[in-house]
Order: structure tokens, then C-alpha cells, then sequence
């Protein structure tokens, strides 16, 4: 993906802007839960638009919509990006609606209903996915998600702890150009970046190459 410092300013900016203007607004909430909480998701949605990803998917867990959604709908707002959110439980989707509309963001998301290991099949060249571990089939979702080899993005949240195969990251290890590193954000976060590089030898080689953040209490 070609690098855009003017959309990922944009993002970041629009973001932090949210995350202090709504922080403690009691109608842009779900239940007592805040759905804008400064945790670096100023910084995803910006490495989001900055990317310039044209499709990105979200797969939820049973507490619906969440910063990360906030964070990927402000970057497809400034790239006009497809951002499809996948719900797999029957939620009250007017209600998420109406917490887009406190951002003015309603627009910028599509909400879908379905099994996520069957929603997922749908897209094909995903430049960004979200997944959320709290969704029983992630580690099915981690093997059949179509991603973009030419540039992509996965970010997993609440990773399990010390539990084997329980990150992207962990699925594919092994795989050329593969790096790890940790951090604490919420229940434990990964970020793993795919893309292809130019090799600086003369034949010009081109290989497969990921890099990945992890982020974890």
C-alpha cells in the first residue's frame, strides 16, 4: 500500500479530536461502556488511512461495536473506504446506529449480521481486518481471511493469554519476514502488517513480507 501522511494526519487528528470532545458525553455510549477511549486508536486510524486500505472488515464479539470501530470508521471516512462490521450475535443494530450518528460516522459503516467464518468468505483482498478474540471461531477466521498479499493490515484484540495459536501471529510464524514485539493495550492487542518488498539485489526479487506488533496486558 502507497503511504499517505496527509490522510493519516487527517485520521489521527479527527480521531484524538473524538476522543476528547465525546469522552464524556453519556449519549454517545453503549450501556455504562464509553465507545471513544484514547488507547492509541488515533494512531490505528491512522496507520488505517495512511495506508490508503479501499476495503477493510471488522469482526466483533457479543459486545458489538467498540473504539476500534470508531478509529476504522474516521480513517474510511477521509479515503472513502468500504468498512464492513460484522455483528455475529443479534444485537440492536438501530441502536449502534445511533452511536455512530454521535460521531457523525453513521455513514462510514456497514453493519452486517452473519456467521463471521462465513461473512468473511465474501471478501476477497482485504486491506485491513479487525478481529476480535472474544468471538468463539477466531482461530477458523485467522486460516480462511483473504487478505491483500500486495499490502495489508490484521489487528487482533483481546488475545488469550499464554495460549498457543492464539494470534495471528502465532499462525503464521515461521513465514519469511515475520516480527514480533508486545505491548499493553486493553485485554491485549496484534497488529501484523503483510505487504511485498523490492530486494536490493540486481535481479529485483520481489518477496512476501509481514510484520507484526503485538500488543497484549
Amino acid at each position: 500500500m502507497k503511504w499517505s501522511p496527509q490522510d493519516a494526519m487527517q485520521a489521527y487528528l479527527h480521531t484524538l479530536q473524538l476522543c476528547k470532545t465525546h469522552s464524556n458525553d453519556e449519549d454517545c455510549t453503549l450501556g455504562t461502556r464509553n465507545i471513544i477511549q484514547p488507547q492509541c486508536m488515533e494512531f490505528i486510524s491512522a496507520l488505517v488511512a495512511g495506508n490508503q486500505a479501499k476495503l477493510m472488515v471488522q469482526v466483533t464479539s457479543h459486545q458489538g461495536i467498540n473504539p476500534l470501530t470508531i478509529a476504522l470508521a474516521v480513517a474510511a471516512k477521509h479515503t472513502k473506504a468500504r468498512f464492513v462490521c460484522i455483528l455475529h450475535q443479534l444485537q440492536d443494530i438501530e441502536n449502534y446506529r445511533a452511536q455512530l450518528s454521535c460521531y457523525d460516522l453513521e455513514d462510514a459503516v456497514e453493519l452486517v449480521y452473519g456467521n463471521p467464518c462465513e461473512v468473511i468468505m465474501e471478501f476477497k483482498n482485504i486491506d485491513f481486518a479487525a478481529i476480535d478474540c472474544k468471538f468463539e471461531g477466531f482461530l477458523r477466521l485467522f486460516e480462511i481471511i483473504d487478505v491483500n498479499l500486495r499490502g495489508s493490515v490484521v489487528v487482533v484484540s483481546n488475545i488469550p493469554e499464554r495460549r498457543i495459536g492464539a494470534s495471528f501471529g502465532e499462525v503464521i510464524k515461521g513465514r519469511t519476514g515475520v516480527e514480533c514485539v508486545t505491548r499493553s493495550i486493553g485485554e491485549g492487542m496484534e497488529l501484523t502488517r503483510i505487504g511485498l518488498m523490492n530486494c536490493c539485489k540486481p535481479q529485483k526479487k520481489r518477496f512476501k513480507r509481514f510484520h507484526v506488533i503485538t500488543f497484549e496486558d
